[in-house]
């Protein structure tokens, strides 16, 4: 036995039929593709820590002096444009017969993207450092689509069903501790009062880690094709357009149009967190207000949610969004009730209640997250999971937009409302999800 297997082995829960299920040579690279796509995940994950649209950038923002309507944009932007462009990029992806080298791409870019926003920060000021960051994101959205429908694809392709959950729930609890060691010299060596030097740097960091993550994952021993597809159809000539098929697709493909579905209705998780932040601050608690704070407890969720619901995902992916959609929905209600209530004084076990539910939703997210991913890798084989991570992405851009824009009018109004319609959403997707159909090891 290799050392890469009996480490593998340690870490990972192993799926006997399904290995067996593999072409040998595949089987034999299974342990060393897993490490290695742990290690590029882990890569990856930090990363997104650092080039952070939710913390670091709007801290950096602040920092250099950008038009707070500027600050607005950097979600949008990050999380619209890494997912709508896909359907478009397909016909791309399809010709690579290789797509850990799509992969590699879309991290580069990224990288690239990272140096050109940390020279900024230490160049520019004002409205046209905003500007061109802005930019710079917009850029490494477009590189993060690329990587978004290669990875699934060489995973599918180098790991059995079973062991797909394991090894993303391992390099999120990796990033984890990468993102709570971040936090914490974030605040040792700046706090509140990190420097736009300091800020640059962090982000040359994250270029860094990208450029890592492009060479970890060229390692990657990927056969030409999946195991699981009998014949090649990248190469068809009579094949429709790739927009066709993804149109094709949502309208004939019904379990696919139920998982985009339930899909939309778990962005619960991914758009409440924000509004604890804000209740948190106008509760009169500043536990979070520092830019530290939100990297330890981002950081904190992904590091115990990662090993919690890896195996988990493997066992029933639907089940996992189910569940942790439905929870977080809870959470929200409870948090909600326990905040209006008035025996609770403004300050202190308020703001402790709202602080909680933010770490509770953000920990819950992660297993919507991982559950989400597994389900889709696990549900189709070789180009059809292409499309199916595509035309998710690019429709899921569409309606977090939608969401977000309808959600964040809620807000202008009331904040708790916002938070009860997204609860409402998750307690819908929670539903629906159960009746999903199953995918995953169902073990």
């Amino acid at each position: 036995m290799s050392t890469a297997e009996r480490i593998y082995s340690r870490l990972v829960t192993r799926s006997e039929d399904a290995d067996q299920a593999l072409p040998e040579q595949v089987r034999r690279d299974v342990p060393a593709n897993g490490l290695r796509l742990v290690g590029a995940t882990t890569l990856q994950s930090s990363g997104d820590q650092v080039v952070n649209a939710g913390t670091v950038l709007p801290w950096l923002f602040a920092v250099l002096g950008v038009p707070a309507g500027l600050t607005g944009l950097l979600k949008p932007i990050r999380e619209s444009l890494s997912m709508l462009p896909q359907a478009f990029l397909t016909p791309f992806v399809l010709r690579a017969r290789h797509r850990r080298r799509v992969f590699a791409l879309g991290a580069l870019v990224q990288a690239a993207s990272a140096a050109a926003m940390a020279a900024t920060a230490a160049l520019g000021r004002g409205l046209g450092a905003g500007v061109v960051i802005l930019g710079a994101l917009a850029v490494f959205a477009l590189g993060r689509c690329l990587c978004s429908i290669a990875s699934k694809d060489v995973q599918g392709r180098t790991v059995p069903k079973g062991e797909r959950g394991q090894i993303t729930g391992l390099a999120t609890t990796a990033s984890g501790l990468v993102a709570v060691t971040l936090g914490l010299g974030i605040r040792w060596l700046g706090g509140d009062a990190l420097t736009a030097g300091g800020l640059a740097a962090l982000l040359g960091l994250g270029a860094a880690l990208w450029v890592g993550v492009a060479l970890v994952y060229l390692r990657v021993r990927e056969p030409a094709q999946d195991p699981e597809e009998a014949t090649d159809t990248a190469d068809d000539d009579d094949a429709p357009s790739p927009l066709r098929r993804s149109w094709s697709l949502l309208r004939e493909d019904a379990p696919f149009r139920r998982f985009v579905t339930v899909r939309a209705l778990l962005l619960v998780t991914s758009l409440s967190p924000p509004f604890f932040v804000v209740l948190s601050l106008e509760a009169g608690t500043d536990a979070l207000a520092g830019l530290g704070g939100f990297v330890i407890a981002s950081g904190a969720a992904s590091l115990i949610g990662g090993r919690l619901f890896g195996r988990v995902a493997d066992r029933s992916s639907r089940r996992l969004m189910s569940w942790a959609a439905g929870a977080a929905s809870a959470v929200i209600v409870a948090a909600l009730v326990l905040t209006a209530w008035p025996v609770l004084p403004p300050g202190g076990a308020a703001g402790l209640v709202l602080v909680g539910a933010f770490f509770l939703v953000t920990l819950l997210h992660t297993g919507v997250r991982m559950g989400r991913k597994t389900y889709l890798v696990d549900m189709a084989s070789g180009d059809t999971r292409t499309l199916y991570t595509a035309v998710s992405n690019t429709v899921m851009g569409v309606i977090l937009l939608v969401v977000g824009a309808v959600s964040s009018a809620v807000a202008a109004v009331s904040v708790p409302g916002a938070l009860l319609l997204l609860a409402v959403l998750g307690g819908a997707g929670a539903v629906a999800g159960l009746r999903l159909p199953e995918v995953s090891g169902g073990r």
